[in-house]
């Protein structure tokens, strides 16, 4: 059993900064890349950022380019979301996801590209 948990969810106001973490327990298994998702009230989910595990880069959507950041520690088995100059429209659900299959695209951004998912953390910005 694979598990995915996010943390560090909350209410803040337009311009401030969050860090969204995701740990990665249970059973070892290979990762490709993780991403991180989001899903806004009447919204379907969408894709927000991917990192390659053990290969380097990075890709974002365009509406959180250059104010968000994702990155890991291997080691922890973690990644991150750093989200700065919050705006309201940033408000959603945040979910991480795993992709174990190699092969594929580099930056996987469909949901039916990754292959286990967490249980997603409430983010809030307030105008």
């Amino acid at each position: 059993q694979v598990q995915l948990v996010e943390s560090g969810g909350g209410l803040v106001q337009a311009g401030d900064s969050l860090r969204l973490s995701c740990a990665a327990s249970g059973r070892t298994f290979s990762r490709y890349a993780m991403g991180w998702f989001r899903q806004a009230p009447g919204k379907e989910r969408e894709f927000v950022a991917v990192i390659r595990w053990t290969a380097p880069g990075t890709y974002y959507a365009e509406s959180v380019k250059g104010r968000f950041t994702i990155s890991r520690d291997n080691a922890k088995n973690t990644v991150y979301l750093q989200m700065n100059s919050l705006k309201p429209e940033d408000t959603a659900v945040y979910y991480c996801a795993a992709r174990s299959r190699g092969g594929g695209s580099y930056y996987p951004r469909g949901e039916y590209e990754y292959d286990y998912w967490g249980q997603g953390t409430q983010v809030t910005v307030s105008s």
